[in-house]
């Protein structure tokens, strides 16, 4: 019985090493797999980046074009000149450019708006719109 059970572990070892993986592969598969993962990790924060800034865009396109319609609804005079002044869109603070222009007509004014978001990277536009609206 010894010799059968000595033939049985012999043709058991053959097979299990048929079956498994070895160490080797069980490491340059786990390789590949923590490349792809990576990958994918940074395609998802790149696009999370870019939703954000096309969030920041919308809200400083929002914010200019309620600045230049508060102008047109005031009918004050448009003096010559730049302005910076802080303004905020939804939580967000935002820095609002105004920049008032003459016209070849006199009774007109040209005021540029401008939207910038300051962070640690430096001072960022997202947004610019412009109008043209009675100097009085």
């Amino acid at each position: 019985m010894s010799a059968a059970v000595a033939r049985f572990t012999c043709a058991d070892r053959r097979l299990s090493r048929q079956r498994a993986f070895t160490l080797l592969e069980v490491l340059v598969a786990l390789v590949i797999v923590g490349v792809a993962l990576a990958a994918s990790m940074r395609g998802m924060l790149s696009l999370i980046g870019a939703a954000e800034d096309t969030r920041y865009t919308m809200l400083a396109t929002m914010l200019a074009e309620n600045r230049l319609l508060e102008l047109r609804l005031a009918r004050e005079s448009l003096e010559i000149g730049q302005t910076t002044t802080p303004c905020a869109q939804a939580g967000i603070d935002f820095e609002c450019e105004q920049t008032v222009k003459s016209t070849p007509n006199p009774y007109f004014r040209r005021v540029e708006m401008q939207v910038f978001r300051t962070t640690d990277n430096g001072r960022r536009r997202h947004a610019e719109m412009m109008a043209v609206l009675p100097a009085s």
